[in-house]
This record gives C-alpha cells, sequence and structure tokens, in this order.
C-alpha cells in the first residue's frame, strides 16, 4: 500500500541546493546567497537544514553560526531542488524515494548534473534508504498532495509534449495513481503566470493546506493578463468539492522589463510552522493573517522571495521535504 506524504507531515529535514558561482545566480550571487541564508535561518528554527553545495568551506561560511544545518558537496546545475529532488513515498510501514527523471522541464536548460543528484546521494551514502529509479519525467513542483489519496496537478504541464510524449492522457492518469496510491486526480486545465519556465506547475496556482482545503492564486485585476486564466481556475477549483482560501496576487514585479512569477502559494510547509514568500508588497500581512487563520496551529512566517523570482521561482521551488520514519534498506 503505497501513499503520497501531504506536505505537513512529520519531516527529518528540508532539502536545498546553495547557489554557486556556475549557476545562473552567478550574475547577483552575493544578493542571492544571502537570501538563501535569511530562509534557511527560518526553517533552522523549526528543523534540520540538509544543504547541497558545490564548495563546502565556501557553504559553511556562508551559513555560519546557523544550528542543524547539515552539508552535502555534490554537483549541480542550478538550485530547484524541489523539482529534481528525491520524491518520498509511504509504502506499507517504510519510506521510499522516487527518483523521476528530470529534463528541466521540457528540455529547456541543461539538467545533467541535476538529474545525477539523487543517485550520488544515495550511492555514496549520504541520505540513506531505498531510492527507486522511475522512468518517467515529473517535476515534484508539479505535484500536491492532501495525505489521503488525492493529488492536485495542472494538464498543461503534465501533458506537455516534452515530458512523456510517449504516454496518453489515461495512461499518465493511471501510472501516477499506481505510484502514488491514489484515489482521485484534480487535473486542473487553466492557470498560468507570466515568466514561469515550468509550464504551470501547480505548486505556484494552488496547494493543498489541509486535506480538505486548497489555497489557491487569485487575481481580480479585469486589466492584469492574469485574470482570465485565473478565474478559470477558480472555477474548476469551485467544482472539486474542497474549501477553498484565495491567496491575491501580488502587484506586477519586473526584473530587466521582464515581468517575474511571483506568488503566495510557493510556500514551504515546516514541523510546526509555513513559511510564506513576501514580496514587500500590501498583499504580504494579509496573505500571512489569511493563512494563520486557516492553520492555527502552525506558525506563519514571511521569508523575503523578491531575489529568488529574478531566476522564476520561489521558496517551495528551493527546497525538498525529506519525511520522519522507518527507512526502506
Amino acid at each position: 500500500m503505497k501513499r503520497l506524504f501531504a506536505e505537513w507531515e512529520k519531516q527529518e529535514a528540508l532539502l536545498f541546493v546553495l547557489p554557486h558561482e556556475n549557476t545562473d545566480w552567478n550574475k547577483y550571487l552575493d544578493e542571492i546567497l544571502y537570501s538563501y541564508r535569511e530562509f534557511i535561518s527560518a526553517v533552522s528554527k523549526f528543523q534540520n537544514c540538509f544543504v547541497l553545495c558545490a564548495n563546502l568551506k565556501k557553504a559553511e561560511a556562508i551559513l555560519d553560526g546557523i544550528d542543524n544545518v547539515a552539508f552535502f558537496e555534490v554537483p549541480t546545475n542550478d538550485t530547484w531542488i524541489r523539482d529534481f529532488g528525491a520524491i518520498d513515498v509511504k509504502s506499507d510501514n517504510e519510506i521510499i524515494s522516487y527518483d523521476f527523471t528530470f529534463n528541466a522541464w521540457g528540455g529547456k536548460f541543461d539538467a545533467s548534473l541535476d538529474n545525477l543528484v539523487n543517485k550520488t546521494l544515495y550511492n555514496n551514502k549520504k541520505l540513506q534508504g531505498e531510492l527507486l529509479n522511475i522512468p518517467l519525467i515529473l517535476e515534484g513542483g508539479s505535484i500536491d498532495s492532501n495525505g489521503e489519496e488525492v493529488m492536485l496537478t495542472t494538464k498543461k504541464c503534465l501533458l506537455e509534449k516534452h515530458r512523456n510524449p510517449h504516454l496518453t492522457f489515461p495512461q499518465i492518469d493511471t501510472k501516477l495513481k499506481e505510484l502514488f496510491g491514489l484515489k482521485k486526480i484534480v487535473w486542473l486545465e487553466n492557470g498560468y503566470l507570466k515568466g514561469d519556465d515550468t509550464d504551470s506547475h501547480v505548486d505556484t496556482l494552488a496547494r493543498f493546506i489541509k486535506p480538505d482545503t486548497i489555497a489557491y492564486t487569485t487575481c481580480k485585476d479585469e486589466k492584469d493578463e492574469h485574470y482570465l486564466e485565473l478565474k478559470k481556475m477558480e472555477e474548476e477549483l469551485k467544482n472539486t468539492g474542497f474549501n477553498l482560501l484565495p491567496l491575491p496576487l501580488p502587484k506586477p514585479i519586473f526584473y530587466d522589463k521582464h515581468r517575474l512569477p511571483a506568488t503566495y502559494a510557493n510556500f514551504v510547509f515546516v514541523n510546526g510552522a509555513l513559511i510564506v514568500p513576501t514580496y514587500n508588497d500590501k498583499n504580504d500581512d494579509r496573505v500571512l493573517n489569511s493563512l494563520q487563520n486557516a492553520l492555527s496551529n502552525h506558525k506563519i512566517v514571511g521569508v523575503d522571495a523578491r531575489v529568488f523570482i529574478r531566476e522564476h521561482g520561489s521558496l517551495h521551488c528551493a527546497t525538498m521535504n525529506r519525511y520522519y520514519g522507518n527507512r526502506a534498506k
């Protein structure tokens, strides 16, 4: 019996990849490393942080003084470990980890190093447990679980022609249900953010915050290019039977004249808290308060994500959950 974890379940650690000079972050490396330090510091107050890095001594210096941090030296192309990190699944009374193929969102970028990260960590015993190779292209940011056999995803991403062109929609649906022990998949047909390289990952659009509740990105400005798509997505969500919590878009943010995919839905659950991206926006406090009211047992913590989104991702994209429990050998 398999089950995909909900992200609020107890975690052993949260994984990060620290930016380095051979990534696209190089042009503003000091700024993003400062942002990562602030982010990791916030998470470390609640649980362990496993930090993958290109250079151990540099990483230790950058995060000096922060507790609950362990380092793993491993080469990477980029930092968005949500999409190439191993995905934990409960299998009977043990945890196993799935290693899907990562092709950088349909072959948009080089992913040769990122696609080897999980094998390197497990083969070198840096991470313990059983890693299963799954011959399917899938990114962690493209799926979301309520922990009770329901998955939320988008057709724009999972059915995109450069992911798994040899599989039909029914075949992908069946495969996901088998792998993750699902009774139902909510397939969203609408929703996107300008500047998103992922073909509409669900973790920028709609997320479970409880087994019966979905928080989702909404836009009330009819002049905004997102209005119609997000309105259609909202109508889809209203027909799912789940409770809904709207999260307004922050004001448009631009860098080098390009609009960036800023969203509050890219939050991260940790043990006892929810880490929420903020954007120095009037909606920041409104969103934090709204999530606090919905999640009274969690501490809601805002972390500035304005540098993260320069490379078209945010806090959830920059992390991967590793869950607590017995690991299969």
